[in-house]
């Protein structure tokens, strides 16, 4: 069934309520913290405070006198006896040499590295003796200096090493694009256009901090590990062909309900680790619990980008070339994904939607004395937009040319399209996107309504941002050669009960997307079943096939693809079934809206008929047909999926304080078929909060000597509130995928990706007549004062 065809399906474009709300509205959410093991204890990490130490000693002989303690563990006890974290991408120099890969021990061995690095595991009986004998453990550093901003790493000037594998903390330099054909482009173009940016680095914040229970069973040699998690096979992937050398069939990872994740929860932890390997150790369950406050420290942070761009130009301010440079920060050690954030998911999306004909990319990796840097909500697209979108007003307004107007004049049309960058986009409309979105704000009337703000003695702006994204990363051969070290595929299994209802097993998982209704969508408008009739497991290693998870936007177009081609095997089977029970060739049977029909006659069964049939097989070709109708397939995309849109904000400021306030905001995307499209408003509210988040108060600190992080806490890293926001004014077209059989294109990540740089151009816009020029991320009231300021200062 092509993707024309499944959208006319019933259930399909409908606003359904979520199934899973009611459990998690009425408390019965079943979350890693809520599950008690029988003769569990709990662990708590002794962690270091300081950025970059020698460990001379670790004492522990008080604290494991204290009441309760079961066992104490250092880097002492797990040196020698198993591998280190991996990353899960292999990136290349441009000379072909590997990426500097040092080891990322699950406890500290004779250094530190960031504050919060684990140094220590203390169990005990209760949550409270492990805390006062992790209190009671004496740590003895030698602190050395630390390195923190990406920036200085760059310079290579600050006589600090954190691994003796990269001497000067460079990982790898990468680079994409022909640099000569860029350049000389560059030295014939009629304008040039320059910007140096810094994209802020973030806390990620889930609501639900990481939890993990590790058990261990002496029967039968096996461990189970309870974890909050976005991807549970890839985590026993890691853990046991990686770290521990065990047999993957002897580890089960269990992901129940998980309360956010934003990617911070794709990757392999140390204490995850340290809980499946210790619950062996003491034969005993082990659960920990992620304070807030070691959330701020140990997460996977994310972005952290410092960049210079520059724009080529024609007269008409048509496009000619891009080149970029790009110092990213990848922390202290490397992360499951981070290697892969500033090279393959965002220099490939620096075409953007334009049609430049040349691109070059050129991105420097640096180690810090800061936590690990990884994939979060968008990994690389929203640096890669922030970076482009951010360039492309500029460059208007250097020309003197509409912000729309220059993107009109730069958008692609044809398709499919080949990018200078190496992706190949199969279909969009940008045109269609940015004429509903200016629609959709109310464009016209803007000049108005700056008039009424400047009566009340503020400053209006508006700002653009076209935004494309690439998702569902595929194919797993062509990521391989890229440096993937995981297959990128996803499996479905679906299984039809005697009585026609249905259980789907698959391995994305689901973490807040409400994939239990959209999934069972899917399935009901293909067997012409009720949707209550279809049920949806993940996050079970145990009952689940091998899937990869969660991220990058790919549940739906991967996930669900999967599950339409087990849906086919479902389909073939049913129709020779339905072809036995009415004495007719399964040629010549036709299924649609849960009934089996001959061509030319009134004969029919249902689909439920058909399904107890297959399981009470009386009068059944036994030699021709297995009974059951139970059916897995695996699905790899042969390509990315493509969404894209245009997003317009509006802000208001206050020149006398730097207030910023988002006034208005339209967003029209194009995400293919949509299936649920309630569901999909509420990841793109989701992912617009996140992003204005980042543009207007987020910003992750570190002192810049000592390495402290400054903003640990919420006291002084600024979430967004719902007063922040405005009434989101959404719309959607769609052009569907061509190449999956849903015709979707993901829409998780894309409210994150698309907002922050159509804020800081509606503030720069509205600071222009001020002579305000640049502002970095995020535009908090201190900060556009700042800048206010100084433009005062430098007109007088």
């Amino acid at each position: 069934m092509g993707a024309p065809d499944f959208a006319k399906l019933p259930h399909i474009g409908e606003p359904l309520r979520r199934k899973e709300d009611y459990r998690f509205l009425t408390g019965a959410g079943n979350y890693t913290d809520d599950i008690t093991m029988a003769n569990q204890t709990y662990a708590v990490f002794v962690r270091s405070p300081h950025a970059h130490a020698v460990v001379k000693s670790v004492d522990i002989a008080a604290a494991r006198a204290m009441p309760g303690v079961v066992g104490i563990f250092t880097g002492k006890d797990i040196e020698g006896k198993m591998g280190g974290l991996p990353c899960g991408w292999l990136i290349n120099n441009p000379d072909g040499t590997p990426m500097k890969e040092p080891m990322h021990p699950i406890l500290a061995i004779n250094k530190v590295r960031y504050v919060g690095d684990q140094v220590a595991m203390v169990v005990a009986e209760t949550l409270d003796q492990a805390r006062n004998a992790a209190e009671a453990v004496i740590v003895d550093y030698d602190v050395l200096p630390a390195v923190v901003s990406v920036a200085d790493a760059a310079k290579k000037a600050s006589g600090v090493t954190l691994h003796d594998e990269a001497a000067d903390n460079q990982c790898y330099k990468w680079a994409i694009g022909d640099k000569a054909a860029v350049d000389a482009t560059f030295a014939k173009a009629a304008h040039i256009t320059k910007i140096d940016l810094v994209n802020n680095r973030l806390v990620p914040n889930a609501i639900e901090p990481r939890v993990a229970i590790g058990t261990y069973s002496r029967a039968n040699d096996e461990y189970t590990l309870h974890v909050s998690n976005q991807n549970p096979h890839v985590e026993r992937l890691l853990m046991t062909a990686f770290v521990l050398g065990l047999p993957e069939h002897k580890v089960r990872v269990i992901a129940p309900d998980v309360g956010g994740g934003f990617g911070s929860k794709i990757f392999l932890y140390a204490e995850d680790v340290a809980l499946t390997w210790g619950s062996k150790q003491l034969n005993r369950s082990i659960k920990w619990t992620c304070e807030r406050s070691e959330s701020f420290l140990t997460d996977a942070h994310g972005r952290d980008h410092v960049s210079h761009a520059e724009m080529a130009m024609d007269k008409d301010g048509k496009f000619l070339a891009m080149r970029v440079h790009t110092d990213a920060n990848l922390g202290a050690y490397l992360s499951t994904f981070s290697t892969a954030v500033p090279t393959i998911l965002y220099a490939t999306l620096l075409a953007g939607q334009y049609t430049t004909p040349q691109v070059y990319v050129e991105v420097d990796a640096w180690f810090t004395n800061t936590a690990p840097v990884d994939a979060y909500r968008g990994a690389g697209r929203p640096e890669a937009t922030y970076l482009l979108e951010r360039l492309v007003s500029r460059c208007a307004w250097e020309l003197g040319i509409g912000q729309d107007e220059i993107r009109k004049r730069n958008f692609i049309t044809s398709f499919p399209y080949q990018t200078p960058v190496a992706l190949l986009y199969d279909t969009g409309d940008f045109h269609a996107c940015m004429n509903t979105a200016q629609s959709l704000a109310e464009v016209s009337g803007f000049a108005e309504r700056k008039l009424l703000s400047e009566a009340q003695g503020k400053l209006r702006g508006i700002g653009y941002s076209s935004y494309i994204e690439a998702c569902g990363i595929a194919p797993s051969n062509i990521a391989g050669a890229l440096g993937a070290r995981a297959g990128l595929f996803e499996c479905g299994e679906v299984r039809v009960h005697p009585t026609g209802s249905v259980t789907v097993f698959t391995g994305s998982h689901s973490h807040g997307q409400g994939h239990e209704t959209t999934f069972a969508q899917v399935v009901a408008a293909r067997l012409g079943i009720a949707v209550e009739a279809v049920d949806v497991v993940h996050g079970d290693t145990g009952r689940v096939p091998f899937g990869m998870g969660t991220y990058g936007s790919r549940s739906i177009s991967v996930g669900g693809a999967a599950i339409m081609k087990a849906l086919d095997k479902i389909e073939t089977k049913a129709k020779k079934i339905a072809a036995h029970l009415m004495e007719a060739s399964d040629a010549d049977v036709e299924f649609a809206n849960g009934e089996f029909t001959i061509k030319g006659t009134d004969k029919k069964v249902t689909f439920g008929q058909v399904a107890l049939t297959a399981y009470v097989p009386h009068n059944y070709p036994l030699d021709k047909l297995e009974p059951g109708l139970n059916e897995t397939a695996f699905y790899d995309p042969t390509n990315f999926t493509f969404p894209g849109g245009t997003y317009i904000c509006e802000v208001e400021v206050d020149k006398q304080t730097g207030e910023v306030t988002v006034d208005r905001f339209a967003a029209c995307d194009d995400f293919g078929t949509i299936i649920n499209p309630m569901i999909v408003q509420g990841q793109v509210h989701g992912g617009l909060a996140q992003g204005i988040g980042q543009a207007l108060l987020e910003n992750c600190v570190y002192d810049n000597q000592s390495g402290q992080l400054l903003t640990g806490s919420f006291m002084d890293y600024a979430m967004p509130r719902a007063g922040d926001f405005p009434e989101f004014k959404l719309a959607a077209i769609s052009t569907p995928c061509t190449h999956n059989p849903l015709g979707t294109k993901g829409c998780g990540e894309a409210g994150a990706i698309g907002s922050p740089p159509a804020v800081i151009n509606a503030v720069l816009d509205a600071l222009a007549p001020l002579g305000v020029k640049d502002l970095d991320m995020p535009a908090s009231p201190h900060r556009v004062w700042e800048a206010i300021e100084q433009a005062r200062r430098a007109a007088q």
